[in-house]
């Protein structure tokens, strides 16, 4: 079988994530191509993958004959203007989230995508391919716990990272689209439903600077869905014991519970400061399979000629929730949608 020849955008911490998986554990893959700016961490990723191709531009990259397929792990405000440029070129699309930074920019995207229809495009929400939230969702859907009542879910970073958290503020978007849009995500898989209404509070606790961007270093919004589920997020970027994740499910019949412990895995240390387990340190750690497994996802989508579930709508979808949010944050009112 000939392998998909694959491009990648973009070597901060999740573009080189990315490009070592496809270089080295995606079956039916081949990283034959690199794009990134800073010349001399292109060369020397290239160096070490064994990739041929290195472009400083997006747009040399796209006219390589022989790529496939192109994965995005660029800045935000790229991602509409690539994607549509990609399409364009006749290759395959993964995008990094988010879709866009604006609703309207979510919108183009949707247009580029149904403009080639036989080209597959798929959107990084990453936890749909983490398997502790796959088995989960299996049982909600197979009615083990009932009818969905209360989905809560906490995305906390470690309080070491929040320099890069200030740095990256101006573009983010604000914290609802920049970390929140994941837990959003999983609230409309998991309950199969929509926002009614939303409500959002927060604020600058330790970080003012994020004040100037009218967003917070800790937020939290609490939502009504079409199916009366409420749904409780909570986005931190000051946690003290490191990369934090959890979700739970509470339904009618049962409880679904998962990574209520941030563990790093099932070690115990036994020690001067008592017997305690280790944290994950971030997200590259805690959700290493999901990164291989949605990458690998897009990959067997290209081979056997398919469209994967997560579409350009959800993007779409996920932002104007991430939006609505953010505007509830910033007036302190309750927002119907």
């Amino acid at each position: 079988m000939r392998k998909i020849k694959i491009g990648s955008v973009g070597l901060g911490r999740l573009g080189l994530r990315h490009a070592e998986n496809i270089a080295t554990r995606i079956q039916n893959a081949e990283l034959t191509a690199l794009c990134d700016v800073d010349r001399k961490k292109l060369d020397a990723v290239a160096d070490r993958l064994g990739v041929p191709n290195r472009y400083s531009s997006f747009e040399e990259m796209l006219a390589q004959d022989d790529l496939d397929a192109v994965v995005l792990v660029s800045p935000s405000a790229l991602h509409t203007g690539q994607i549509a440029a990609a399409l364009a070129a006749g290759k395959h699309v993964f995008s990094e989230k988010p879709l866009g930074v604006t609703v309207e920019d979510c919108k183009k995207a949707e247009k580029a995508v149904e403009a080639h229809p036989d080209k597959v495009f798929m959107l990084g929400f990453m936890r749909r391919f983490d398997e502790s939230y796959q088995y989960a969702h299996r049982k909600i859907k197979a009615g083990e716990i009932g009818e969905p009542v209360l989905f809560r879910s906490y995305s906390q970073d470690p309080e070491k990272f929040i320099d890069g958290a200030i740095a990256f503020a101006a573009h983010s978007g604000g914290q609802f689209l920049d970390m929140a849009v994941h837990d959003i995500d999983l609230a409309r898989w998991m309950t199969g439903s929509e926002p009614e209404t939303v409500y959002a509070i927060g604020g600058c606790y330790a970080h003012p600077e994020f004040s100037k961007y009218d967003d917070g270093d800790n937020v939290s919004c609490l939502m009504k869905f079409r199916n009366k589920c409420m749904v409780f997020l909570f986005a931190g970027r000051t946690a003290p014991h490191g990369y934090n994740v959890e979700t739970e499910i509470i339904g009618t019949k049962g409880i679904l519970r998962i990574a209520s412990v941030p563990q790093k895995n099932h070690v115990e240390i036994l020690d001067v400061h008592g017997v305690r387990r280790e944290c994950s340190e971030n997200f590259l750690e805690r959700f290493e399979t999901s990164y291989l497994n949605e990458v690998q996802e897009f990959v067997s989508c290209i081979v056997e000629k398919r469209k994967p579930e997560v579409t350009v709508y959800d993007g779409t979808r996920v932002s104007e929730i991430a939006y609505a949010c953010k505007s509830s944050f910033e007036k302190g009112e309750l927002l119907k949608f």
